[in-house]
């Protein structure tokens, strides 16, 4: 059994009472100081770690030198912000200062385990890591400072048949990366980790590069970096005043006197709340309690020729690796057993709290122990020595948050970590990339701080951040729903009406339908690698939409109301496209100034000077901040109004939306007079609305905007009109499936800020013609002229119970050479459907190509795109052959 050993907390020894761990003694919730103090990674390395030994000492006071003004002040000394202060002075930017309220690494960083890995399930986060790792590679020659960086790789363990489906899924989104993974067989796990119960293992998933760090070397790294290259950085030195100019600068105030920035930067770990609300910012961040343990010596550990692998057991919920001649292994507990520090959300942190832990509690942790002990037999005769129980931050959704906040000028963020050490190398490059070139390096939006809002509660974010952190390693599906929290305030008027009838998708803080059932069909959530039960009702759905009509809850788009004497400019100065005509409406793109689609809007201009602005709704702030920062920065004399919430919307689409429509309004809806783009303002059944021509399905269809609390009224109303042309309901997974067989592209698959606007056959939209130099104009005249190295198209594949979902790897003869971008099934050719980005030479219609699902590679064909011609071009084909 796994023993209590020789651990000593304020001189109050713990030890084993008949075999079993004990707290006794210890009240729930102590703050304590651990003595003696967690030893670095270099401290517990042995021989065969090649790395010489680093005695780790309380950070030295920074010098008493003072800055009155700075270019960026950072508040935060952790390893993130630390890394911030470094690339920033390293990029050539000065005066940087760095504000720390008690010592370096206080807070999160001192106690974290250090871990580092290449893998992430998500694909920009991969590049995050990758950053990371090569930075810490380098570091020490850098600087002359010991890191105590272990690279002896790290293995995921697959224990189930789903974890192997899981695994072969990762595989594919990691092909076209720079990262190193491969699949191993059991054989290969045994030989890399011999000390393994191999009886339930069938695959693991290895990272050659992954290992650990020591989180307090490598943040004096950092610093001494920092300092080579000009920053300050100052501690004892704790900001008690954050006070906004009108210029956009900031008066900085600390007991030691005041900066002013030009701009701020709050990587403040747990204390970042404390700083938000200085400004009046809630953020919505939780500490949560993360135990690790640390064993004695292990024979069968010490005669060991070289370093273990880092373990992650996911079955488990545990990681595991060495730690000197013993192991060191951290459990995360389901949503039910682990520990929030809510008190800390409802009455701040504790004042002077740094360098303190919170008292053990082996009971949360138990099953995770024996888990441990069943994979790894050895440590059933190890003692354990010390017990880490110390705060990591957690956001609702386990990102963090990181870039300029939406609503506060010059204000940045980058907070929320809940694995800083190996966030922080490539984060502080990503930040300073951004910073010092007015756009993001690539696209990172799903660590926009913006994609919170009003709607994230204290209540939502502790069920959320319970949720994440107990989910830490379950199996992550394509299309995966969580559900705790849900629903928040914001809901559509057709909430109560639908709820019974659909499985909901969550986005952006909105219920919205992802698919419907009828009786007897199962209900179900059931994620899945292949099809599952949601296939047959989106075919149906499918065949609704293009046979009949249908209608959508289309509530969640982001909504803006822009207006003023400069209206018309700020969008000509904003928007590739040309401005449409009062009463019409097009689709525009904001570039950023290197070239890269920021965002694509639905601008619908519908009086002089006044727009409607739509866009996706997990871009809301996302893209209402670019538009008031460029309003500001040009002197633009415009309002500018967020009116989401105000709105609801429903689409109704199909060949009999106008015949539907039309018993409800006087308002003549034939195509002669209400035009393809055409937006009006009209009743539905007395319902004021304005309509707009235009359907994301590329059928017939209008876009009904209306106030939110008509929302259930107009939708009552239009289902029965249309009860004789069989109306009835479609959700998202069918629109996806229509919008992809009209080549319709997608903002945050086939376009971000990682792509420029030709490369997607987006050039239709693009008028490098007119008279505004929109942003991003002269960087796509650039790019015009050298040439496309890439395209973006249409692929067809021939799969069996699995299709495309976008980030999949293309293969041609053995290589990859490029990636999806989405996906689904094409219910009209009964194949599967992908848009995906290859070389321009073999960018042809008729070219073949691979694709690589599940661990097996489908042959793909490139197609004319559209497959299918959307119902504008049919009718006017029609009226053209007519004519003719």
């Amino acid at each position: 059994m796994l023993r209590l050993g020789a651990l000593r907390l304020r001189g109050l020894a713990l030890r084993s009472s008949q075999g079993r761990p004990s707290s006794a003694g210890l009240r729930e919730g102590t703050v304590f100081e651990l003595y003696p103090a967690i030893l670095s990674s270099a401290d517990f390395c042995h021989g065969a770690c090649g790395k010489p030994a680093y005695s780790r000492q309380e950070s030295p006071p920074s010098p008493p030198e003072w800055k009155d003004r700075a270019e960026t002040v950072i508040i935060g000394g952790g390893c993130v912000g630390v890394s911030l202060a470094y690339h920033l002075a390293k990029a050539g930017m000065r005066d940087v200062v760095l504000l720390e309220k008690s010592e370096l690494t206080a807070g999160s960083t001192w106690h974290a385990a250090g871990l580092t890995t290449y893998f992430h399930p998500g694909i920009n986060l991969k590049k995050i890591h990758y950053d990371s790792i090569k930075l810490y590679e380098r570091l020490e020659e850098e600087t002359g400072q010991v890191v105590g960086f272990h690279q002896p790789g790290s293995i995921r363990l697959a224990t189930t048949p789903e974890r192997v489906d899981e695994f072969k899924y990762q595989m594919t989104r990691t092909n076209w990366h720079a990262t190193e993974q491969y699949i191993i067989e059991p054989e290969k796990i045994h030989e890399l980790f011999p000390l393994l119960n191999m009886d339930k293992i069938l695959a693991g998933l290895y990272n050659p590069g992954d290992g650990h760090i020591d989180p307090y070397s490598l943040t004096m790294a950092l610093a001494t970096g920092a300092r080579k290259y000009g920053a300050l950085l100052k501690y004892p030195a704790p900001v008690t005043s954050l006070k906004p100019r009108p210029d956009g600068t900031w008066d900085v105030e600390t007991p030691q006197g005041s900066v002013r920035a030009n701009r701020i930067v709050n990587a403040a770990g747990f204390w970042a709340r404390e700083v938000g609300k200085m400004i009046g910012l809630d953020h919505p961040l939780i500490p949560v309690q993360h135990q690790y343990v640390i064993t004695s010596t292990i024979p069968e550990v010490k005669a060991l020729k070289r370093e273990l692998p880092v373990l992650r057991d996911l079955e488990g919920s545990y990681y595991l690796r060495q730690e000197r001649d013993g192991l060191l292994f951290g459990p995360y507990e389901s949503q039910e057993k682990m520990k929030l520090q809510a008190s800390w959300v409802a009455h701040g942190v504790p004042p002077g709290f740094g360098k303190e832990l919170f008292e053990s509690d082996l009971d949360r942790i138990t099953e995770h122990v024996e888990a441990a002990m069943e994979m790894v037999p050895v440590l059933k005769k190890a003692d354990i020595i010390n017990i880490v129980n110390g705060p990591i931050t957690y956001s609702p959704d386990i990102l963090p948050m990181v870039g300029p906040h939406q609503g506060v000028r010059n204000y940045w963020v980058a907070i929320g970590f809940g694995y800083g050490i190996i966030h922080a190398g490539g984060v502080g490059t990503y930040l300073s990339d951004w910073i010092l070139h007015g756009e993001p390096p690539f696209d990172l939006i799903e660590l926009d701080p913006n994609r919170y809002g009003k709607w994230t509660t204290t209540q939502y974010t502790e069920a959320k951040a319970r949720e994440s952190y107990g989910f830490n390693n379950i199996v992550g599906y394509p299309k995966e729903e969580r559900f705790a929290g849900r629903p928040t305030q914001r809901v559509s008027g057709l909430y109560k009406i639908l709820e019974s009838k659909c499985s909901m998708g969550f986005h952006a803080g909105w219920e919205q339908p992802h698919w419907f059932y009828k009786p007897g069909q199962d209900t179900q959530y059931r994620p899945s690698f292949r099809r599952t039960n949601w296939f047959e009702p989106v075919g149906s759905e499918y065949k609704q939409v293009m046979q009949r009509v249908g209608v959508i809850d289309l509530s969640p788009f982001g909504k803006f109301n822009i207006k003023g004497q400069d209206s018309t400019q700020l969008l000509d100065h904003l928007c590739a496209n040309v401005i449409p005509k009062v009463g019409f409406t097009n689709i525009s793109h904001m570039l950023t100034p290197r070239g890269r689609v920021y965002a694509e809007l639905t601008v619908s201009h519908q009086s002089p000077g006044e727009f409607l602005l739509i866009t996706g709704s997990g871009s809301e702030l996302h893209d209402l901040r670019w538009i008031e920062e460029a309003a500001v920065r040009g002197g633009y004399d415009v309002e500018i109004r967020n009116i989401t919430d105000e709105l609801g919307v429903l689409g109704v689409a199909g060949p009999y939306a106008r015949r539907v429509l039309q018993k409800l309004t006087s308002e003549d809806l034939s195509d002669d007079v209400f035009k393809f783009l055409q937006t009006k303002s009209l009743k539905i059944s007395d319902i004021p609305v304005t309509a707009i021509r235009i359907s994301y399905t590329g059928e017939l269809g209008w876009e009904l905007y209306h106030r939110r609390e008509d929302s259930a009224a107009l939708y009552e109303r239009i289902m029965n009109a249309g009860q004789e042309e069989g109306i009835d309901n479609f959700g998202t997974y069918a629109l996806n499936a229509l919008r992809l067989e009209k080549a319709f592209r997608a903002w945050g698959s086939e376009m971000n800020c990682d792509t420029n606007p030709l490369e997607a056959g987006l050039d239709y939209f693009i008028k490098l013609n007119k008279p505004a130099n929109f942003t991003g104009k002269q960087a796509l005249k650039q790019i015009k002229a050298k040439g496309l190295k890439r395209r973006l198209v249409c692929l067809t594949l021939a799969t069996d119970n699995v299709d495309p979902e976008g980030n999949e790897s293309v293969w041609y003869k053995g290589k990859v050479i490029g990636n999806t971008t989405s996906g689904s099934y094409s219910y009209s050719i009964q194949k599967s459907l992908a848009f995906a980005y290859v070389p321009v030479e073999l960018s042809e219609v008729g070219q073949q190509v691979e694709v690589e699902l599940l661990g097996k590679n489908y042959p793909a064909t490139i197609i004319q795109e559209p497959l299918v011609l959307t119902e504008p071009t049919r009718t006017r084909l029609q009226k053209d052959g007519r004519k003719s």
